[in-house]
């Protein structure tokens, strides 16, 4: 099975107000125009594959904007994490492609360890921000999906340049069946620390890069 990883820059806290009843006009709108659509229209697409997380994806929605996510079930986690992908998409920047891999766990995992053993620390691995999971700021603790997927994963937009050149201090020395993604995340955090500098500039507040692995 694939799964499609795509990344987005948000305001960190401005995602954690939307599950601590802080919104402002602004928000509400989106919710009610966005966040509230897209959840349905997700849901619609498990009731046509006939597929049952015990807990519908408005129903998780209204759950993260009162405060908890209390529901009890095997895969209520799954329906949590998807309805706080709408948040979090409807918070930043368009979704960017970032990749798809049938087992990116696996595969980053092994370019973690192989990136590990060259120098790099452990904050700056891949597995470590792919799969990093809600924002520590929300004040109550969200279920996991059991089977791993879908992944939030989040990266501090501070840390794209460290991340940048901590890979490519070692791009000459890493196992050929890493390289292309070392250097594609090397590039990447280059462009995501530069337009973050740019938009400092102006004003704006985003400081975190979300991903997101669907599958």
């Amino acid at each position: 099975m694939s799964h499609i990883i795509t990344m987005t820059t948000a305001n960190q806290s401005h995602v954690v107000s939307y599950l601590q009843g802080e919104l402002d006009a602004t928000q509400q709108r989106v919710l009610r125009d966005h966040i509230r659509k897209d959840a349905h229209t997700d849901q619609l697409s498990l009731e046509r594959q006939g597929i049952d997380l015990g807990l519908t994806i408005p129903e998780a929605l209204d759950h993260l904007l009162a405060g908890h996510a209390t529901a009890d079930g095997q895969h209520v986690g799954h329906a949590y994490y998807k309805a706080l992908q709408h948040i979090i998409d409807w918070s930043g920047s368009d979704p960017m492609d970032f990749g798809v891999y049938s087992k990116p766990s696996t595969f980053f995992g092994r370019m973690g360890e192989e990136l590990r053993r060259l120098g790099v620390p452990d904050d700056l691995l891949p597995l470590d921000f792919l799969f990093a999971g809600p924002p520590e700021e929300i004040p109550f603790p969200i279920p996991a999906p059991t089977d791993g997927y879908p992944a939030i994963g989040r990266l501090p937009l501070a840390k794209a340049k460290p991340l940048a050149d901590a890979y490519a201090a070692v791009l000459d020395r890493v196992d050929i069946a890493f390289t292309h993604e070392v250097r594609s995340l090397m590039d990447r955090m280059r462009v995501e620390h530069d337009e973050w500098q740019t938009a400092l500039r102006y004003g704006h507040t985003m400081d975190t890069l979300f991903f997101s692995i669907q599958g």
